[in-house]
């Protein structure tokens, strides 16, 4: 039985939850969050522009990040949600991105991704949309993610098909956002169709390991 890890599918990496997650690409970086971001994500995401296709925000006070951030160990701890937020070592937090429903068994995650007005078509979403992709493949062994698009949000469809990801179709009624009910596109990359593409040259480098609950089995998962 092997782990994958940063450098090698086959090497058996070192395996905690003391926070030390992170891996740094060109210009970005993504870290598992820590309470003194709240600030900075209260001020990114209390522009409605940012929030504007999320089921939350903005943001109106900063306790609502605090709570947010308090939240991620639990959902950490039980194998839910693995957010991290996305720095720019010269600025600091810029966003999150993060991989959730995990289905173990199928090797599979859904990602996404928020970041603030100011880095929209500066190409950081594909920066971390590379580190984000090499965690789930690369690292924890995932075959599958999926993306989400509002069927109204022109940008963020355009944004997934730009670095690979394939739309599969639309679901019906499927989030609930301000009382309505929207449809959404949904979006698919594997594994392989990562090895293949751009992402996958996007020079990455992994510090720390991921917490226990997402470490995936790549040898010995059950059919």
């Amino acid at each position: 039985m092997s782990y994958r890890s940063a450098s090698t599918a086959h090497s058996v990496p070192r395996v905690d939850d003391s926070g030390t997650l992170e891996l740094t690409g060109p210009t970005l970086r993504v870290r598992i969050p820590r309470a003194g971001d709240a600030g900075a994500l209260f001020a990114l995401a209390r522009d409605p522009e940012v929030t504007r296709w999320f089921s939350w925000g903005p943001y109106e006070r900063i306790d609502e990040a605090r709570a947010y951030l308090g939240r991620l160990p639990g959902q950490r701890a039980r194998g839910e949600q693995l957010d991290l937020v996305v720095e720019d070592p010269r600025t600091g937090p810029i966003g999150i991105s993060g991989l959730s429903e995990f289905a173990p068994r199928d090797r599979r995650a859904t990602i996404g991704t928020w970041l603030g007005r100011e880095r929209w078509g500066t190409g950081a979403n594909r920066e971390v949309k590379a580190l984000m992709c090499h965690l789930a493949f690369d690292v924890l062994g995932l075959q599958r993610l999926t993306g989400y698009a509002n069927v109204e949000h022109a940008r963020s469809q355009r944004a997934l098909e730009g670095i690979g990801f394939r739309r599969e179709g639309t679901l019906r009624a499927y989030h609930r956002h301000a009382g309505r009910a929207l449809d959404v596109a949904v979006f698919s990359l594997l594994c392989a169709d990562w090895d293949a593409g751009p992402l996958r040259a996007v020079s990455v480098q992994v510090a720390g390991a991921p917490p226990p609950a997402f470490v995936t089995l790549t040898d010995d998962l059950s059919d």
